[in-house]
């Protein structure tokens, strides 16, 4: 009977100790991020970790903050988005465009939103309709609309002077807060509130960990995928847009590359790309992470090149560390 007691007690005290167990794994991008804003801090002092400093880089990573928001329920729904960066300068240019012909931001915002809504459609339905995997898909997406923002201006650039607009999208501050970094929070509530507190964001995170599951379920994973794509796509337009009133002008080379920081944000911020576990709040730390080490490189003295190789390696070891730290909570 002793015994029996004992065992009762040691397994009884196993769950509990298992229960108070924290998996560092969770936690990796904002330990990560710790590190690196106390090393930079100590090699680099005021000229890295003043005010000043910590706002411009929040001014500088809101497009990727905000697009990153977006691409963590595509990656959650097991799916990708390259598309994006050629969408951030269609429409920063459309948006240009109708404010140089109408004046009225209203229209401009509205003509946006639709550009990158119709992209975000166009990629839902070949991907669930046709078939077609969504590398591919979003790949042939980015040339031709990337195309399509070339050929529309000629290459040429188109000023916005609407002074309003500027201050909405990109020049505006608050007080000492930066309007951009509002914008960023605003996207962040938005995301966080649909993906853990509604339905929708436990059916996105259900087709991306099993969509056969989740079909049986009663999901209609078409519904949701095309759901994520049009998601993806309305916030790739709105960074342009911000892209646009921040520098006053529309370029058809806004957004180069940002496909590639976005969905690095994303998966250093906790997002699975195996579907079914993602984060916004990891998302947007992720892209406030690379934008520290972008400016602390600057800060630094490296050139681009140099610049691009250290950030290349850097990402690869985080994402390793943090894949590791999945597996170890996997196999417990």
């Amino acid at each position: 009977m002793q015994t029996a007691k004992n065992l009762v007690d040691i397994s009884v005290k196993t769950k509990q100790t298992k229960k108070t167990t924290i998996n560092f794994s969770d936690y990796m991008v904002y330990i990560i991020f710790a590190i690196v804003l106390v090393a930079f801090t100590l090699m680099f002092g005021d000229k890295f970790f003043s005010v000043n400093n910590i706002l411009n880089i929040t001014k500088q990573t809101a497009m990727i903050s905000i697009m990153a928001v977006a691409c963590t329920f595509v990656i959650g729904a097991k799916e990708i988005d390259l598309s994006i960066g050629s969408t951030v300068a269609l429409s920063s240019i459309i948006v240009a465009l109708v404010l140089q012909s109408t004046n009225s931001i209203l229209l401009a915002v509205l003509a946006g939103i639709a550009l990158g809504a119709t992209v975000g459609l166009i990629n839902g339905m070949f991907v669930t309709k046709v078939g077609i995997p969504s590398f591919l898909v979003t790949l042939g997406m980015l040339s031709i609309i990337k195309g399509a923002a070339m050929w529309t201006t000629n290459t040429a650039a188109v000023p916005i002077t609407n002074d309003t607009y500027n201050f909405i999208f990109g020049l505006g501050q608050i007080g000492p807060v930066p309007i951009l970094l509002i914008w960023t929070v605003v996207a962040l509530v938005i995301g966080y509130f649909v993906l853990n507190k509604l339905p929708f964001g436990k059916k996105v995170m259900a087709t991306g960990g099993n969509e056969l599951s989740a079909k049986y379920t009663g999901i209609n994973v078409d519904r949701i995928k095309i759901a994520v794509f049009v998601m993806s796509g309305i916030a790739a337009s709105f960074a342009g847009m911000l892209y646009a009133g921040r520098v006053q002008t529309a370029r058809y080379t806004f957004g180069e590359g940002d496909e590639l920081s976005v969905i690095a944000a994303v998966i250093l911020g906790g997002t699975s790309m195996a579907g079914g576990v993602g984060t916004v709040i990891g998302s947007v730390i992720g892209s406030l992470l690379m934008g520290i080490i972008n400016n602390g490189l600057i800060i630094g003295g490296l050139s681009i090149s140099q610049q691009m190789m250290v950030r290349g390696g850097i990402i690869i070891l985080f994402v390793a560390l943090s894949t590791l730290g999945s597996r170890r909570k996997a196999r417990k």
